[in-house]
């Protein structure tokens, strides 16, 4: 294991869409995992249900998926709401400029739906990964408790990056999650939030880096303090 500095970690950190075909031990998993079950849940509730796919079920879920595509299958239901239908703004110009610049660097066209819709199949591929996460949670949960989840799959993409590993958060396979419930036989009580590639880097594959609002777009600091504490 490599002892990588917390803010090395964060800013590394970001959605790989390119991975090689070496296998990630399962060593290396167990031991992220088992850490980052001590991410932080109200009133210790722990509400993620984890499943891990490599080998012959990750190759067998990659088929069935992909054959969905070649074959036109309409999505499976979604079982929670991506994003709000009305997206106001800043959201909304920040997840058009989040397009622009991922089919930009791909030298997709706005307006070529069928190269767009190509690049977005690589999905079901998990961008060649040899092992995948997916993440459940009870549909009895509320939106603390999907905070909570938010908060461990950071915390287990951060300790990846110790590892040396790359991954990508995909809550695409919610519109494909009766195919996943085919491989992983989840009980009916859970609702499958998204799923996670997990490999090491293809670093042959472009890539180019979302941006950042600036911090006073997003945060107000009130009083003092903690300005005169950094002063002291």
């Amino acid at each position: 294991m490599r002892i990588v500095d917390v803010y090395q970690a964060v800013t590394s950190r970001r959605a790989v869409r390119g991975f090689t075909d070496q296998p990630v031990p399962r060593e290396v998993l167990e031991r992220v995992l088992t850490a980052a079950a001590r991410s932080p849940s109200g009133s210790n509730l722990q509400p993620w249900h984890v499943y891990v796919l490599t080998g012959e079920p990750l190759a067998e879920l990659k088929k069935r998926a992909l054959q969905r595509v070649a074959s036109g299958d309409a999505w499976d239901e979604r079982e929670y709401e991506m994003y709000p239908a009305d997206l106001k703004s800043p959201y909304r110009e920040r997840r058009s400029a989040f397009g622009r610049e991922r089919y930009g660097a791909l030298g997709i066209a706005r307006e070529d739906w069928e190269a767009r819709q190509r690049a977005a199949a690589a999905n079901w591929d998990f961008f060649g990964a040899p092992a995948a996460l997916f993440c459940y949670i009870d549909r009895d949960m509320g939106p603390p408790q999907w905070a909570d989840v938010g908060m461990y799959l950071q915390t287990v993409m951060l300790l990846l990056r110790a590892e040396g590993l790359h991954s990508c958060p995909q809550m695409a396979w919610s519109v494909y999650r009766k195919t996943v419930a085919e491989i992983l036989h989840p009980p009916e009580g859970l609702v499958l939030f998204c799923g996670v590639s997990i490999g090491f880097e293809d670093v042959t594959t472009g890539h180019t880096r979302s941006g950042r609002a600036p911090l006073d777009e997003t945060v107000t600091f009130v009083g003092d303090a903690v300005r005169q504490a950094h002063a002291a």
